[in-house]
């Protein structure tokens, strides 16, 4: 893909039970995720109503679990270089989870973690089409991302250090839960850094439905729990934070009333 480096570009759910994420996503978020394809890696695309493809799924085997991977939620970063990226990546504190590797027709790519230990995948996709899978108001895609992080000083130093990302403002939260800091790639502000505390450390994603209220009811309905919300952000827009039945946590945002 040909975004800016520090671009967000995919997005990645690790599931214990494909089947059961498939209708609980399509019916919260309004995908078409795709069926279980042939051979031994159950890998499926995960697509908006409309037909694009925002992300994919991956089945995590009895085995993966027994070695301690767990459902979650990962995010690619597209980069100029991955190799080089890795090395900036080991120098300013980071680990490696997966060394690079070329995956055919696709890209190469590489799982690594940021000084804190929140995960995340680097890659350099051979397609010159730019991605599309964060749009702030794309609906289906991500528009928002979130990090909560154990120390906030350092894990902004290591983003701007590696991906060239800038944090242009900030916000005071109440109840001493420190500073929300908005984060861009170029001129575009795609998410937030805060420090540990309503939320475990890492990652979160909010994908946008149609309606808020309906996808709470959707979320409980389905066997998933809400953990946040719904509730109005600055902007205007409602969102929840919930986790999905087997345990991997996601953020929903929606047109407000």
């Amino acid at each position: 893909m040909r975004n800016p480096h520090g671009t967000p570009i995919w997005y990645e759910l690790l599931s214990t039970d494909p089947d059961a994420s498939k209708a609980f996503y399509d019916d919260v978020i309004g995908w078409r995720i795709g069926p279980k394809p042939n051979g031994d890696l159950d890998y499926r695309m995960i697509e908006t109503g409309s037909g694009e493809a925002v992300g994919g799924m991956m089945h995590l085997s009895p085995a993966m679990v027994a070695g301690g991977a767990k459902p979650t939620w990962l995010f690619y970063i597209g980069v100029d270089d991955v190799d080089a990226t890795v090395s900036a990546i080991t120098a300013a504190g980071g680990s490696v989870h997966l060394p690079a590797f070329d995956m055919p027709g696709v890209g190469r790519m590489a799982m690594l973690a940021d000084p804190q230990n929140n995960p995340f995948y680097v890659m350099r996709g051979e397609s010159d089409q730019p991605s599309r899978s964060w749009e702030r108001t794309g609906m289906g895609k991500c528009n928002w991302h979130e990090l909560s992080t154990t120390d906030h000083a350092a894990g902004n130093a290591f983003y701007a250090d590696v991906f060239g990302w800038t944090f242009p403002d900030k916000m005071e939260m109440p109840d001493d839960m420190g500073d929300y800091v908005f984060a861009a790639v170029g001129d575009d502000v795609f998410g937030a850094t805060m420090k540990v505390s309503l939320q475990p450390p890492g990652w979160l994603f909010y994908f946008r439905a149609p309606d808020i209220e309906a996808a709470a009811a959707k979320v409980k309905a389905g066997g998933g729990t809400i953990h946040a919300g719904p509730m109005e952000v600055p902007g205007g827009d409602m969102i929840i934070v919930a986790t999905d039945p087997q345990g991997a946590m996601f953020g929903v945002a929606a047109p407000g009333n």
